[in-house]
């Protein structure tokens, strides 16, 4: 059930879940049939109570129009759908899916999950995010963030031609990845700062998050006992493979599982 604590919504766990799984950053598409199958393969194999995606499960979306043009999009539903049958979904958008709609999510039977929410689970409260929000030093990123999370923007974009949406996808991409080959570029992380002033206002005592693509646990600072955890990326065609679940139990322990050996 979800509810809201201002200004954060709520999402209360069943009293009958043993486990919830964690899972984001998989940058799913049709060039990458290795973690696709990754990902197949968990989704229909876990054990866990419910899954929570937390943001970018796919490298790019355009629009839901674009899923019943692209076998590979109908390939993901229907790993979606078949999971969410089995089990409580939730979908929470990234960076890279922000676009992904409620019409989508709806005929995959998946929670819509607002960024950030509030789960209550295990007598715990843990705040859920993407994580891209609080990387508050990448500036350029944040203009650019806010200009495409703003309705007038996503109305004018989503009216344009299919077509005409995938291409300047690619350009920005391509954009993207020009970057990333910069020796100079520098990658923010999420603010400390930033994530102990959200973890106070929602009385939460840890920050669950990806986006940074470095999996890690912190202690953030000062005397509060707050923690943040952050999600590993999935990529099975790198030269150092990663496919990691983060899992929490309901006896209070949390484990991360490597799902290639």
């Amino acid at each position: 059930m979800t509810t809201s604590v201002l200004p954060f919504p709520v999402f209360e766990a069943p009293e009958n879940w043993r486990t919830v799984d964690f899972i984001s950053d998989l940058h799913l598409q049709e060039k990458d049939p290795a973690t696709f199958d990754v990902w197949q393969r968990y989704m229909h194999s876990t054990m866990a109570d419910a899954v929570f995606v937390l943001g970018d499960l796919f490298e790019v979306w355009v629009g839901d129009d674009a899923a019943a043009q692209h076998s590979f999009l109908q390939q993901c539903a229907a790993v979606l759908k078949d999971c969410a049958q089995q089990r409580h979904v939730a979908f929470m958008r990234g960076n890279r899916d922000f676009l992904v709609g409620t019409d989508f999510l709806s005929a995959c039977h998946v929670h819509n999950l607002q960024d950030p929410t509030i789960l209550r689970f295990a007598s715990q409260a843990w705040l859920l995010s993407h994580g891209d929000e609080g990387c508050l030093d990448d500036v350029d990123y944040q203009a650019f963030r806010r200009m495409v999370r703003h309705p007038d923007w996503q109305h004018i974009f989503l009216a344009k031609p299919l077509a005409e949406r995938e291409e300047i996808a690619r350009q920005l991409r391509a954009q993207s990845q020009q970057h990333k080959r910069n020796p100079d570029a520098v990658y923010a992380d999420v603010d400390p700062v930033w994530a102990t002033t959200a973890l106070t206002q929602s009385g939460c005592s840890c920050l669950l998050h990806g986006h940074t693509h470095r999996p890690a646990d912190h202690v953030l600072p000062g005397a509060l006992n707050l923690k943040r955890l952050v999600l590993s990326d999935w990529d099975v065609q790198n030269a150092k493979p990663r496919a990691e679940v983060l899992r929490w139990h309901a006896a209070g322990q949390v484990e991360r599982i490597k799902l290639l050996t």
